[in-house]
């Protein structure tokens, strides 16, 4: 009978069922054996007395396995609980109890059960060897056979369903199918997510170390031992310092030679001297002058009685009227000295040079209370803090937004010649309108009785009506369009007013306002039927005021007052902001007179916003400043934000929430709640809340353009990375 230590599974040698088993497992491992010695016939060691030696194992093996009890577990042999003991043909005997259940089945020891017994080594060591290890009983486990070649692996990859999930096991050298869980644990680590399914990498974080001045520490770690030992390396400095300071290498500063200064106790009493000078000096009190108690011989009447001078004794010190006794003398040689003089002159000098005689006004301020004491911002809300919705569809930076007056729709215009309009809440992309051009300005007509959309591209301005949302509405403003008469006399006008036809109609455009200059800005008044655009020009034909239902043009200025980068409709009062890029100029168009100008104190203005109320604006400016202007207190900015780090290309207010946004090159939105009062004493409260990001950086551009959305608080900004991002 041959060794069985070829086995793949443990290569143990004990039997563990009975003859008949044995013999079964023989026959069944003649292929190994035959195997074994046609590939590794040069390996094994030859000569009869190892044959032999094995064979007198396997009887010693035999004869010690018929002593043993039956069912009995080895240590150390894996064995089969499900398996039955058979006899000889194979067939399970009745009469044989079956096997113990294995008690080490479900061991929760640390150790990994491995059955392989040459430790946890390199198995590298053992490529170039026939055998990967030893038994119990030293003999070599012999590796499986592996003599497939690339036909039988191509057929083996074709045929076997669970080829893609089977690997080598490299300490036993077999090969073993990964389950399920296995092969989902292994996806989950190469897309590059956490192992455990439950764990969740976006819990809150809990903010540990806030602002806020707690009583309790964070942690209760004790105290490093190194600050209870004394430092060493301090050690080491000071004493190469004492050695430079004997070596002389380390001089010390010799002191100054204090001459003695003499004061004049009376300079305060000039008022021309130079000490005299501080007028909240209070002068030295002089000592009154003596009177009749105090002298040698005093009338009868100032000497005191018997029983005054009891009471006299008894009375404290500060209650005395007297700080002697008034005496008689018959002459003035019988007068003793005075016991008290020298204490009395002593103290005197004392109250003149120590007693402070200067009248100093003390205020005891909490340097606390000079902190100004802002709003924590959770108590500021509602504000958009989180990315929800991420619109795409543009190839080019996205350059402007628009929002409807309903809040439902959104325009957005881009440097690839198209604007899109969006439905809001769903993100999706309703229609796509070709524009001849980059769109520079897109501006939704404010009315709520209008469908009618102002577009800025290149030298023309189209009004488009999208055809969105409520039909009658659509078709109305249509009508409102078409039903324009011309005037008998042809006025002469700055720019040309066409009607769309064909193609250009049936995509919604209605009328084309051709100006003959690149336009940069166009922008509606609140009722609706005033927009005024912005012209790169520096004549004073820069800014022009058109009136669509009458399709009339006019140039409210005379001349040119620089180079204008916007202009804003007040949203109230008759009254209209130019930007040039250094100032702010507020016009009113009644009066047609310059109301104020206001100081911006920033190099180069980029856009503007004005608050809803109307008497706060801001600015925003290429040199990364927002400046906030309230128009009733000076013409001066009441705070200047200097919060992002690169250029600032779109400020905006929010309709009816206390909010303001500013969008920056450095590709984030900062949100500021600006509460403005009704009371006009009261000045602004600005608190920046949220520093919103998510726009990727595109030729060092970031943030083009943001828009509130007009009821929600919510926030949509315009990146260079050709998307649109909607924070809420």
């Amino acid at each position: 009978m041959k060794p069985s230590g070829g086995g793949g599974e443990g290569g143990g040698s004990e039997p563990l069922f009975g003859a008949g088993a044995l013999e079964e497992q023989d026959e069944a491992s003649d292929d190994w054996t035959d195997s074994e010695e046609s590939v590794f016939s040069g390996l094994e060691e030859s000569g009869s007395d190892s044959t032999t030696d094995e064979e007198a194992d396997e009887e010693d093996r035999d004869s010690s396995a018929e002593e043993k009890p039956e069912g009995l577990l080895q240590p150390g042999k894996p064995v089969d609980k499900e398996l039955p003991s058979c006899d000889k043909e194979g067939s399970p005997s009745a009469d044989q109890e079956p096997a113990l259940e294995n008690e080490y089945e479900e061991d929760s020891s640390d150790e990994e059960d491995i059955r392989n017994t040459v430790g946890n080594i390199p198995m590298e060591w053992y490529e170039e060897f026939p055998h990967i290890g030893y038994n119990l009983d030293g003999k070599k486990i012999f590796k499986p056979i592996r003599t497939k070649d690339e036909l039988d692996k191509y057929l083996d990859k074709m045929e076997n369903p669970d080829y893609w999930r089977t690997v080598q096991d490299k300490m036993t050298g077999v090969d073993v199918k990964l389950t399920d869980e296995q092969v989902e644990l292994v996806n989950r680590l190469q897309r590059g997510e956490f192992g455990d399914v439950n764990f969740n990498p976006y819990e809150p974080a809990v903010d540990f170390f806030s602002s806020q001045l707690m009583i309790h520490p964070v942690t209760n770690r004790p105290a490093d031992k190194r600050s209870f030992i004394p430092s060493l390396i301090e050690k080491e400095k000071v004493s190469r310092l004492v050695h430079a300071i004997k070596m002389g290498w380390i001089k010390p500063r010799k002191p100054k030679e204090e001459t003695p200064s003499f004061y004049d106790l009376w300079a305060h009493e000039d008022p021309n001297s130079i000490l005299g000078r501080h007028k909240m000096h209070v002068p030295a009190p002089k000592l009154p002058l003596p009177g009749h108690a105090e002298s040698y011989n005093p009338p009868p009447e100032y000497l005191p009685t018997e029983e005054e001078k009891l009471a006299w004794d008894q009375q404290e010190p500060s209650e005395r009227k007297l700080n002697f006794l008034p005496q008689h003398f018959d002459c003035l040689r019988r007068v003793p000295a005075y016991p008290r003089f020298i204490h009395e002159r002593f103290e005197r000098c004392l109250d003149l040079y120590l007693c402070p005689r200067q009248r100093k006004m003390r205020v005891n301020v909490d340097p606390e209370d000079l902190i100004p004491k802002l709003p924590k911002p959770q108590d500021l809300q509602p504000f958009p803090s989180v990315q929800s919705l991420v619109y795409r569809g543009h190839t080019g930076p996205v350059r402007c937004l628009s929002v409807s007056p309903s809040g439902q729709w959104l325009a957005s215009g881009s440097d690839d010649g198209t604007v899109k309009f969006w439905e809001i809440c769903t993100a999706r992309c309703l229609k796509t309108l070709p524009v001849p051009g980059v769109a520079k300005s897109v501006a939704w007509n404010p009315s709520p009785t209008l469908c009618l959309v102002g577009i800025a591209v290149e030298q023309s301005v189209l009004l488009v009506n999208p055809g969105l949302g409520d039909k009658l509405l659509c078709g109305a403003t249509d009508q409102l369009l078409e039903a324009f008469v011309p005037p008998e006399e042809e006025r002469p006008q700055l720019v040309t007013w066409e009607e769309a036809s064909g193609e250009e109609h049936s995509r919604g455009v209605r009328l084309i306002v051709r100006h003959g200059k690149p336009l940069k800005q166009v922008t509606w008044h609140r009722k609706g039927d005033y927009f005024a655009t912005v012209v790169s020009d520096n004549s004073h034909l820069q800014v022009l005021i058109h009136q669509a239902s009458k399709r009339w043009s006019q140039a409210p200025f005379r001349r040119s007052k620089g180079q204008v980068q916007r202009v804003l409709f007040h949203p109230l009062r008759p009254f209209f902001f130019v930007a040039t890029q250094r100032f702010v100029r507020v016009y009113n168009l009644l009066k047609q007179e310059l109301t104020k100008k206001l100081l911006t104190n920033c190099k180069w203005l980029s856009s503007m916003a004005v608050h809803p109320g109307g008497d706060n604006l801001i600015c925003g400016s290429y040199d990364s400043k927002l400046a906030w202007f309230d128009l009733d207190l000076s013409t001066k900015p009441y705070r200047m934000l200097r919060h992002h780090k690169a250029a600032l290309r779109a400020v905006a207010f929010h309709p009816h929430y206390p909010l303001f946004a500013s969008g920056s090159d450095d590709g984030s939105v900062i949100v500021c709640h600006g509460m403005v009062y009704n009371d006009l004493l009261q000045n602004p409260l600005i608190v920046p809340v949220k520093v919103l990001k998510g726009h990727a950086l595109t030729h060092d551009l970031g943030v083009l353009d943001v828009a509130f959305h007009p009821s929600q608080p919510w926030l949509f900004s315009a990146g260079a990375d050709a998307t649109i991002r909607l924070f809420t």
